[in-house]
């Protein structure tokens, strides 16, 4: 290491140090690890794989048989249409925005954000990210807000998927209502970014269809239409059991049938009763009564605290 000072009128010296050129040559390089790393991350992404990934993520879900295989399709569809386009052979339009109809917990939700990675990884999106959003988030005040918060939160979700749940309360309003104008808005958004937007509504299946006449163009603006079915009582009780199994949990025998009649039960004045949402909060307040039964207890065993008894499940919960 070599140290230069130079002399300054009226000045404090001036000290410059400089390092040896293998010292130079180590704060130079101290990057270049990560930059390789960086790299080697880069050339090992493979699409193809992280599209099996998120089918097989869709796969392992309860139920939802149909859907699932119309979200196959959809990816055959899709991944054709590129094939076609590059032999310059003549493409159908890639019109992907969507409606989803079904009572709530039956997985719309769960879907749309897997359909937004899906189509990331095969280059339709570029982000591939979820922006949800109801009424309240589009809806404005007064005369031109709505069209100001419609267009932010489309700006949000470009490059991905706008999710509406319940969208057909923008035309409960009637004429005078600012519901119109979101619609309108969005129904614009959709020309505008047709490339790099998929807006999917949601909603239960009667207000959905009815919503979907008040405006003649959004027929044809919304080619695929998913139907969201109720789960089965097997169905229901799989969730359950995977959700437990998620949070190292499991039933006993006699839980497990007292769960099933729980469902049995709901099912003759519950409307709802094939909600997935239902048997989170089912489960949720399952453990805690568990955790209040062990709390008493001086010395729970490893099996003690996972079990999850009949006691633990409550009628209340229906």
């Amino acid at each position: 290491m070599s140290i230069k000072i130079s002399f300054r009128n009226n000045l404090p010296p001036l000290i410059r140090r400089s390092l040896p050129s293998a010292e130079n040559q180590y704060f130079k390089s101290i990057t270049k690890p990560l930059q390789k790393k960086e790299s080697a991350s880069q050339n090992n992404y493979n699409p193809r794989q992280k599209v099996e990934e998120i089918l097989k993520e869709m796969n392992d879900m309860v139920g939802l048989k149909m859907v699932k295989k119309f979200i196959i399709e959809l990816q055959a569809f899709v991944e054709i249409q590129k094939k076609r386009e590059k032999e310059n052979l003549v493409t159908e339009p890639l019109v992907l925005h969507m409606i989803f109809s079904g009572n709530p917990g039956s997985g719309k939700t769960t879907v749309a954000r897997l359909i937004g990675k899906l189509f990331k990884e095969m280059g339709v999106l570029q982000k591939g990210h979820i922006i949800e959003c109801e009424r309240a988030d589009l809806v404005g005040e007064y005369i031109g807000h709505t069209a100001n918060k419609t267009r932010e939160m489309v700006k949000k979700a470009l490059g991905g998927v706008l999710f509406i749940d319940e969208a057909y309360s923008l035309a409960r309003g009637g004429e005078k209502d600012f519901g119109k104008e979101a619609i309108d808005s969005l129904v614009k958004a959709m020309e505008d970014h047709k490339e790099n937007l998929i807006l999917i509504l949601a909603g239960y299946r009667i207000e959905m269809d009815n919503f979907i006449q008040t405006n003649p163009g959004l027929k044809s603006r919304f080619p695929i239409h998913i139907s969201f079915p109720d789960y089965s009582i097997d169905e229901l009780m799989a969730i359950g059991e995977l959700m437990l199994t998620k949070r190292q949990y499991e039933f006993s025998p006699e839980s497990k049938i007292a769960f099933k009649k729980m469902f049995l039960n709901m099912g003759s004045f519950h409307p709802y009763s094939g909600n997935a949402r239902m048997v989170r909060n089912i489960i949720e307040k399952t453990i805690r009564k568990q955790a209040v039964r062990l709390y008493s207890e001086p010395n729970p065993s490893r099996e003690d605290l996972i079990r999850i008894e009949a006691v633990d499940l409550c009628n209340d919960d229906i």
